[in-house]
């Protein structure tokens, strides 16, 4: 598929209903992503209890949902997410959407995500 082209600096890509996630680095108390957001889709409005992320538009733009806020960003434009904060990535554009994302915290599992809201079915 054409928007899962691996960069010579991704591991293995995970894959996702809205797209797919490689870890890039990590290191003690964070975690550096880079995050595929397929045209027309949107992780699920989540929270996380230990951890805060930040994230950067490599390309493409992007729809953040942070808490009552919602922004609109190109590449080169970044946001942060404060732990406990409901938040949500969304692609509407016809192009794939690349976000790098740290985070931040003590725990950086994926078992730290409680979903609030999914389109695919994953609450």
């Amino acid at each position: 598929m054409k928007f899962f082209q691996k960069k010579l600096t991704d591991t293995a890509l995970e894959m996702r209903p809205w797209g797919s996630f490689a870890v890039l680095h990590e290191g003690d108390g964070y975690k550096i992503k880079r995050l595929y957001v397929l045209p027309n889709e949107e992780t699920s409005l989540q929270t996380h209890q230990h951890r805060s992320e930040h994230w950067l538009v490599e390309s493409g733009s992007a729809k953040v949902t942070i808490g009552e806020q919602t922004l609109y960003l190109l590449a080169g434009a970044s946001v942060t997410v404060p732990k406990n904060i409901a938040h949500r990535i969304e692609n509407e554009g016809a192009e794939l959407l690349t976000i790098f994302e740290v985070q931040f915290g003590k725990v950086l599992l994926e078992s730290d995500i409680t979903r609030i809201e999914d389109k695919y079915g994953r609450v």
